[in-house]
């Protein structure tokens, strides 16, 4: 039986995306429907067969210090921006160190910083490669760093899920203070992996979209017309505490269930099984019917299969009952390791505004799924959302919040 002193609530919000360089920005351009994928802006990309992306709307140079940026990777800049801004959107809870984890999930860490230097290495030598290369490609180093600044010393962890990751993220955070590890959790992701090679293996997995001459249009969620995802970059961060540490602190949500499954299906299809065990538990996990859920922020990365396949498991869970779904994959692109807590910023956001943001570039919706698809924007009065976030690998991670 959980008590008062196991409630979770999300008291702080931070991001940067492709709609925003702030966790407010990118909101309300969701709620406004607006577009952040575009042609990309990069000199190696003329001659791929991927030439779009949702790429930062702010470039971290514009926040970070010169010199602090220098030695840290893209997807490290975009963790610590983002923590910056939640912590202190949460007022800096007073919290001692050893009280005080993170948690930051990531797709690929510094692959960006590993393929750049080993192309200096090749061409240049040895004495040439940067002495940060290998604090730079760590998939750890967005999560150290983010503890490094904030001192937290109940520790920092890194969840690497593919597209789970953030969401998983978010999950370990919970576990980490109903289990007494924290009173506040530091919980997130980032990710930024624009560089050709993945570009170019997802064009040959044929996952991406290839309308690069139509990028506002690219990316399209349960459309009829959707031809894969779009690669995006950014980060979101969550804070999570106690809700008896400060019980006067804003409160955008009670962080109510979670659950991670596994398919042991895929390498790269996702299964209905271990996404609908995913939603279920998560939904036992905060004693919560599916009928009291109001809003699914869906997974939904405009892939052909990937999109019926959550499709399917979100019939299975609610049946009849079909609660708004809204997909923002449609305005950001998919940014992999940042998605689940995007996601999770956009629900907390949501249940505090009672609002839903709707999916963009949902002209002719695939016929015969099981969903209530938001097509405008507005007023949504509810006091549950769900969360999904499904990753390569056969990886689910699946959140419950709920109005404080």
């Amino acid at each position: 039986m959980r008590t008062a002193h196991d409630t979770v609530v999300v008291s702080g919000l931070g991001a940067t995306t492709p709609l925003g360089g702030t966790a407010p920005a990118t909101w309300q351009a969701m709620c406004e429907g607006r577009n952040g994928i575009r042609a990309l802006d990069r000199p190696w990309a003329a001659d791929l067969p991927i030439r779009i992306a949702g790429q930062l709307a702010v470039e971290p140079a514009a926040v970070l210090d010169r010199i602090e940026a220098r030695r840290l990777d893209r997807s490290e800049q975009l963790a610590l921006i983002a923590a910056r801004e939640a912590w202190a959107d949460a007022g800096r809870p007073a919290v001692d160190g050893e009280r005080l984890a993170v948690v930051i999930g990531t797709g690929t860490g510094g692959a960006v910083t590993m393929l750049d230097q080993d192309d200096v290495l090749e061409r240049s030598g040895v004495r040439k490669v940067s002495p940060h290369t290998v604090p730079m490609l760590m998939a750890n180093g967005p999560a150290a760093w983010v503890s490094i600044d904030l001192g937290a010393r109940a520790g920092a962890h890194t969840p690497v899920s593919a597209c789970a990751s953030g969401a998983e993220a978010v999950a370990l955070g919970l576990d980490l203070i109903r289990l007494g590890r924290a009173d506040v959790v530091v919980a997130g992701g980032t990710e930024a992996c624009l560089h050709p090679l993945p570009l170019a293996g997802f064009a040959q997995a044929r996952a991406h979209s290839l309308r690069n001459d139509d990028p506002e249009r690219a990316s399209r969620p349960f459309d009829t017309g959707r031809d894969g995802f779009v690669i995006a970059e950014g980060a979101a961060v969550l804070v999570l505490e106690r809700a008896t540490l400060r019980p006067d602190a804003r409160r955008y949500a009670v962080l109510a269930g979670a659950a991670v499954t596994s398919d042991a299906h895929h390498i790269t299809a996702g299964h209905p099984d271990g996404q609908t065990r995913a939603v279920r538990r998560a939904l036992a996990d905060a004693g919560l019917p599916p009928e009291a859920v109001g809003l699914v922020h869906a997974h939904a990365t405009s892939t052909p299969k990937g999109d019926l396949t959550e499709a399917e498991t979100l019939g299975r869970v609610f049946g009849p009952h079909r609660p708004a779904v809204t997909a923002t994959k449609s305005m950001t692109g998919h940014l992999f390791g940042a998605a689940g807590a995007l996601a999770a910023l956009a629900a907390a956001y949501a249940l505090h505004h009672q609002y839903a943001p709707a999916v963009r570039n949902l002209t002719t919706p695939d016929p015969g799924l099981p969903l209530r698809l938001l097509t405008t924007p507005g007023p949504l009065p509810h006091t549950a959302a769900l969360t999904n976030a499904f990753g390569f690998g056969g990886h689910n991670a699946s959140l419950v919040l709920t109005t404080p």
